[in-house]
């Protein structure tokens, strides 16, 4: 399946000189788990980050941390829109991580796929072709047809 229906479209950012309060607020207002750390200079160039709300708690054990630049995770594993799943959670697999920041044909971000997306809809295609064995079990089950 291709990733182009499973994505999120709205793209949720900061930049690194953020505070971790602002990013905190901002990923309840939005109800997210992470945001993309955009270029403070140029905000339309590549994510230079993710920040995710893990980043965030643990910023409390971190001396002189306070920005968002001091806990992101500096390195966004990308993809492009036209991928499939498969390539996406190898992708996942090999930089180690759970979300990546999907891209369009011209580079730009045009947002963010989760492990969670994906397990969202393989758990649903998972329980639909249970439902059909299950329906061919019964079949199967009730002897010849009459």
């Amino acid at each position: 399946m291709r990733i182009d229906r499973l994505y999120t479209r709205g793209v949720v950012a900061t930049t690194s000189r953020s505070t971790v309060g602002a990013a905190a607020a901002a990923m309840n207002d939005f109800k997210v788990e992470a945001l993309l750390v955009i270029d403070d200079a140029n905000p339309s160039a590549r994510p230079v980050g993710v920040v995710t709300d893990r980043d965030l708690a643990m910023d409390a054990l971190i001396p002189g941390g306070g920005f968002v630049g001091s806990v992101m995770t500096p390195i966004v594993a990308t993809i492009g829109r036209d991928a499939d799943t498969h390539e996406a959670l190898e992708t996942m697999r090999a930089h180690g991580v759970r979300r990546l920041g999907v891209t369009a044909d011209d580079g730009s971000l045009c947002g963010v796929l989760s492990i969670d997306d994906v397990m969202d809809v393989l758990s649903a295609e998972l329980a639909a072709a249970a439902a059909v064995l299950k329906g061919a079990v019964r079949r199967d089950g009730e002897g010849p047809a009459t």
